[in-house]
Formats: C-alpha cells, structure tokens, sequence
C-alpha cells in the first residue's frame, strides 16, 4: 500500500510535468493525485498496513489500543494540514482580487504610459527593474503577465519582444524571490512559519539583485539590445488616463498588499488575515471611487470587484490545492524509521538524501536546478515536511533563493516562464541556446554572494 501511495504520486506528478503534450490543465492531475493519496491513505491505515506520523512527529496507528483515538489522531492530521493549506488559498486568493481590481481600472496603463525611451539598452533596464520591483509586490507570475502585455504594445518586432521577454523573466524570479508575497513558495515559507518577512528580505535581498543585474550587464552588451528600438507608435492608454480611479487604485491596491507584511508585524496574526483585510480596504475604496464622468449605473459593474473576482484564476489555486494535500500525505505517511523512531516519507528521503550528499548548500543549489524542470511549489512544500530547521535558518532563505530564481534556468521552469512562454510563443530549443546560460550565470553569482554572506556576516 505505502508503495501504490507514493506510486500515484509519480504518475500525478508525471501529469503535471507533461501539462503541454497533454493539454491538460494541470489542476486536473494535482487534484486527482492529491485526493486519491489520501484515500489511500484512509484505507491502508484504517486497515492497520502502515502508521501515520503528525505534524508534531506523534505517531499514530493500530499498536494503540484506543480506537476512538486512533480515529481522532488521523482526523486531527488531515485537519491540520488542511488548515494549513487553507491559509496559502486564501493569502493568494485575497492578493490575486486586488491585482484584478487594480487592472480593472487600469492602473497598469499608468505605468506603460510612463516607458517612452527608445533606446534597447534603456528600455531593458526600465522593463527589468520594473520586474524585480512589481514581482516583489504582486508576484512574479502577474508582473510578468503585466510587463510582457506592455511589451506588446511597445515594441512591433516579435523577434526583438522574444529577448525582452527572457529577460523580463529572469528579473521577475530574481525579485520574487527576496519578498514574502513575490512567489507562491516564499509566501508558503513565510505561511508555514519557516522564515520571517524581515529576514527573508534581509538575506535575499542582496543576493536576488546580483541574480538580476549579473545578466543584465551581459545582455546590455549583445546585439540585441544595442542601438534604437523600433516601437510602435507611442499610443498613450488613454482609458488610462482618462478613468479617474486607475492613479488611486494602483496606489491603493499596492499599498494595501505591501502592509500585508506590516499587519503581521504589528498584531501577530496570520498573513491570510492581513490580506484579507487589505483585500476589505480596496474593495472599499472601489466601491466609492468614482471611475468615470457621470458614469451609467448599469455600466459600473465593468469596475466591480464581482468582476475581479470572476477574473481570477481558480485552476491555479485547485492546483495548489492538490499539490499539497499530496505532499501533507507524503508527510504523514510512515516510510521508515531513524534512530529508531518511525518517520514520515518525505524525512525519511531528507536524511537519505543527506547520508548521500552531505554538503548541505550544493543540495539545496541541486533542488533549486531541478526546479527548472519541474515545478517549484511542490518541491518547497516537500523540503517543508523534510527538513526542521528553525525560523529563518540560513538554509530555509536558500531554499527560497534557489527555488525561486533556479527555474530561470529553463522557460518551463517557473510560472512566469510559462506564461511568457504562451503570451510570445517562445521556443523552448531557442531559450535554453540563447537565454539559459545568462540565467545560470545570475543564479549562480546570487548563490555565490548568498554564501558569503551567510558565512562571514551572518556567522
């Protein structure tokens, strides 16, 4: 049974991989696997063919006998890790509201409206620190989204956007990553109560700007950034400009998720709280902002936050959903034992793993190159159920770096890669001939510099 258990894992995760020969949405394999694992997990432990270990490293199972507790202990695990799970749903669903409501009123256009140089080398620089800024504050998966649409209505040649494009990506994860709601894996680390806002920031920091800027010194200086752009006419978003809520809705929407970290701060509480209540203030705010001129009634459901809401996303958060309702099943899951105690699945494979490679940074720079291939989310949510190092242990914010940064390495290998991928049609042949070895060089310069300063700084 613990084999057909971990067996479905790999065949779901082999679904996810393969989401593009497929053509299936990728919630659909993260749900059926994550659901099933637990079923089976119901069957076999109901069962007595193995033992559950929780949370807290208690081990449950038919050696006790109280059955009536035994029942309890199960449910009392499945309820936990889903509560956990809960508090990730709610943080990205709150924050993905409120982007939505700020490009409702259009307050992205009064940043595009903004980039008018037409010079390739300026216009990569704007465009990159706008990435690592924007990623830091809504995410590296929507800054790219946003960017990338800009690039489209500023630049005509496709085979110019493409580079533009690659780049962009590298800049988004660099700057995703040093912030705790700039990509789903540091927001599940500072969720999971593995690293701090302020130390998260203050050890990635430095680090994810040498990621961004490293490759683009070396971009600066290639044939495709050199001389004038050939821009499309500079057409002003003019909705933009002539809304009188996107200025107000832009600022109010970023601040309000920026105060996300500052609410934890102050009361203690969880971050899915502070979102909520950020999401309470710009729903608010949209509520009474006056968009337009003597605007119809019957036209202002085109600014509703029902609409955002309709707007968003919701496969993505099944797939989150699935993905770790099938890594707290792993977790609880006893494999084997060490030292004599009987451990979950995913701990019994981080000590294997150990034993194997004891050099603890190149493990963590190995797992951060595979999340070029596959997903990073999964694979944090596994080093979260395999390793207990204390809050803001230095390993944990290198975690963060390389998960986040390491899928530059390869289009496929974050969201934001993805999603440029789609958006400009980008070859996955071409990026890792053209744009991987530039990515490689930025990661590996943060990781250099991340080490330096963990061993003669931080020491």
């Amino acid at each position: 049974m613990v084999s057909i258990i971990i067996i479905i894992f790999v065949i779901g995760y082999l679904g996810i991989t393969l989401e593009h020969p497929l053509k299936l949405d990728k919630a659909v394999p993260a749900l059926l696997m994550g659901t099933t694992m637990w079923a089976f997990l119901a069957i076999g432990f109901n069962a007595g063919w193995f033992n559950i270990v929780d949370s807290h490293g208690h081990v449950f199972g038919f050696f006790l006998d109280d059955e009536e507790a035994i029942a309890e202990g199960f449910k009392s695990n499945l309820i936990h890790h889903f509560s956990s799970i809960g508090e990730i749903l709610f943080f990205l669903i709150g924050a993905m509201t409120i982007v939505e409501i700020i490009d409702l009123h259009r307050g992205f256009g009064i940043i595009k409206n903004a980039i008018t140089t037409k010079s390739k080398k300026r216009l990569l620089w704007t465009l990159g620190i706008l990435a690592f800024v924007l990623s830091a504050i809504i995410d590296n998966l929507t800054a790219t989204i946003i960017l990338i649409t800009l690039l489209r209505k500023i630049l005509a040649r496709r085979n110019y956007r493409i580079w533009y494009a690659a780049m962009i990506i590298i800049a988004a994860n660099a700057g995703g990553a040093w912030s705790p709601i700039g990509d789903v894996t540091t927001t599940m680390l500072w969720i999971g109560g593995k690293v701090t806002a302020v130390g998260l920031s203050e050890y990635l920091i430095v680090p994810s700007l040498f990621c961004f800027i490293v490759p683009f010194l070396i971009a600066s200086n290639m044939k495709p950034f050199r001389g004038k752009a050939i821009r499309k006419e500079l057409i002003v978003d003019e909705e933009a400009e002539r809304l009188l809520s996107s200025k107000t809705m832009l600022y109010v929407g970023l601040a309000a998720i920026v105060f996300v970290p500052i609410f934890k701060g102050i009361t203690g509480l969880p971050p899915y709280l502070g979102m909520m209540f950020s999401l309470g203030v710009v729903w608010l705010v949209s509520e009474y902002v006056r968009p337009e001129k003597n605007l119809p009634k019957n036209q202002k459901y085109r600014y509703s936050t029902h609409r955002a809401l309709s707007k968003i996303e919701f496969s993505s958060i099944l797939f989150f959903l699935g993905i770790l309702l099938s890594v707290a099943a792993l977790e609880s899951l006893v494999y084997g034992s060490i030292n004599g105690q009987e451990v979950g699945t995913l701990r019994y494979a981080a000590e294997s793993l150990s034993q194997t490679i004891p050099n603890m940074d190149l493990v963590i720079l190995l797992l951060g190159a595979l999340s070029s291939l596959i997903d990073n989310v999964p694979m944090v949510a596994a080093t979260m159920g395999m390793y207990d190092f204390p809050t803001d242990s230095p390993i944990w914010h290198f975690i963060a770096y390389s998960a986040g940064t390491g899928g530059s390495l390869l289009v496929i290998g974050s969201a934001a890669g993805v999603a440029a991928m789609g958006m400009e049609k980008i070859d996955f042949i071409w990026y890792f001939k053209k744009i991987a070895w530039i990515a490689l060089t930025g990661f590996l310069a943060g990781a250099a510099v991340f080490i330096v300063i963990e061993k003669y700084f931080y020491a």
